[in-house]
């Protein structure tokens, strides 16, 4: 007999290991499961990728597994990854870093070597829920230069969806995308194809009522946990089609902490963590500082190791990278994490003489000095002036505050507008909008898994042995 039948699904997407807001996320998400038990109605659980971010110390201190942990004592029961998973993590680190889950993990479009999909990942899974069959795919942002020089071979999402969706369709009443490829791609996809609900993330869109694109609705929670999202779904089981669909967002802001277990479990990562980034890596006889408008020692020596580590002639690095100045004495993990918690990796890049130099010239300015950056994996205050290393710089400070670049040298000539140059710096400096002549290059190269922090350690365990 034909029937109308109620799915719920709620998801969240890009925490970023914005932990302080995981009790209130799993208080709230427990009470909804607890309230659709005792109605006697379904409801499933997402979570779409960027959980984890190594800015935060219990991230960094136990590798992501902290993160999985957590997930495992929410009533999480679906999953994909983000790029912060994906391409943050050593591959060795991410092979395993899924295996303790006890939610599964869909992805469909990361590939190792051998052509072989992650051990713990599914590329798509079908399950039964009051009578209706539940399909899901999942798809991660496909990051192709570091996915590659780490080792993996990512795949395009929209030709694995065109590969992977007419088996699920074929399968599934109401079919499922876990998608960390952003609201543009999610448009793309809901216009093209076959999806009943787009579960989105990776873009921090707000998704209040999600919007409805050619019979798909898309989703997304915005990021750092404020928000959790909330689906409803009727099907009508005669038509063998969707009768309904809804999604909203519940603000967590007045959502008490009261997961006692998850407050319980953090503590206890807590501990782990610090212990593991206690290790003492390196010993300075002499304080490094650190000045994000001026010229400093610490962002030098930045400057110098990420020249000597690359193999170039020329660095140059934001200062901003470097969210305090180093203290003499002992070094450890924890005190690096904390000067400079980004996930940013060095690169070096091949560009023209006048490409280097409209870069220098635009970096001299007050709104790139005092720019709040956010994304790109900056995770600091401000930008700060650039550091170089094998480059000599002119530059005034004009008594109103202005600067002024005279001039760009070159072991003692001035740089050639025509010229060649090979220049290491920070991967963030590649991307989008922020340097347009340093993103416009062609050759780059990035180094992975090391990240700019991992430079430092390495510049002060070569000092020591110098």
């Amino acid at each position: 007999m034909a029937e109308q039948k109620q799915l719920y699904i709620y998801h969240t997407n890009d925490l970023h290991s914005q932990l302080n807001q995981w009790p209130k996320i799993v208080h709230y998400l427990e009470k909804q499961k607890q309230h659709h038990q005792s109605r006697g109605e379904n409801a499933l659980f997402f979570d779409i990728g960027d959980h984890a971010d190594r800015v935060h110390p219990i991230t960094e201190g136990t590798l992501g597994r902290g993160n999985i942990d957590l997930m495992n004592d929410s009533p999480i029961q679906y999953a994909t990854i983000g790029n912060n998973e994906g391409v943050t993590f050593a591959k060795h680190t991410l092979e395993h870093l899924y295996s303790p889950a006890n939610f599964d993990v869909l992805l469909s479009n990361l590939y190792n070597e051998q052509g072989e999909l992650p051990s713990w990942a599914k590329p798509a899974m079908t399950m039964e829920s009051n009578g209706l069959v539940i399909g899901m795919i999942g798809l991660t942002a496909s990051f192709y230069p570091f996915y590659y020089a780490m080792g993996w071979d990512i795949q395009d999402p929209l030709m694995i969806l065109d590969k992977e969706l007419p088996k699920i369709r074929e399968q599934a009443d109401i079919v499922v995308l876990l998608s960390h490829l952003g609201l543009f791609r999610d448009e793309q996809i809901a216009a093209s194809h076959d999806i009943d609900v787009i579960l989105g993330s990776h873009t921090h869109h707000r998704l209040d009522p999600a919007p409805v694109v050619n019979g798909t609705l898309i989703t997304q929670t915005g990021k750092l946990g404020t928000h959790v999202g909330k689906v409803q779904l009727t099907y009508d089981t005669g038509k063998k089609q969707m009768a309904e669909t809804a999604g909203t967002l519940v603000s967590m802001g007045g959502v008490a902490p009261k997961a006692g277990h998850i407050t319980k479990k953090l503590q206890e990562l807590q501990t782990e963590a610090e212990r593991n980034l206690n290790e003492v890596v390196a010993n300075r006889e002499e304080p490094l500082a650190i000045s994000w408008t001026e010229p400093s020692a610490f962002s030098t020596f930045l400057a110098r190791q990420l020249r000597s580590w690359c193999g170039t002639d020329i660095a140059m690095i934001h200062s901003g990278l470097l969210l305090a100045s180093l203290r003499e004495g002992n070094v450890t993990k924890h005190d690096l994490h904390r000067l400079c918690p980004h996930p940013v990796n060095p690169c070096v890049v091949n560009v023209k003489g006048h490409q280097l130099t409209e870069a220098i010239h635009q970096s001299f300015t007050e709104k790139m000095i005092h720019l709040p950056l956010k994304g790109y994996g900056f995770r600091g205050h401000k930008l700060g002036r650039l550091a170089f290393a094998g480059l000599d710089v002119d530059v005034e400070k004009s008594s109103a505050g202005f600067y002024q670049v005279n001039g760009v040298y070159f072991k003692g000539r001035e740089i050639d507008e025509n010229g060649d140059y090979e220049v290491a710096t920070a991967d963030m400096l590649t991307f989008g909008t922020l340097y347009p002549s340093i993103a416009a290059a062609k050759d780059k190269r990035y180094f992975t898994p090391e990240f700019i922090r991992d430079l430092i350690t390495w510049g002060l365990k070569t000092e020591d042995t110098v």
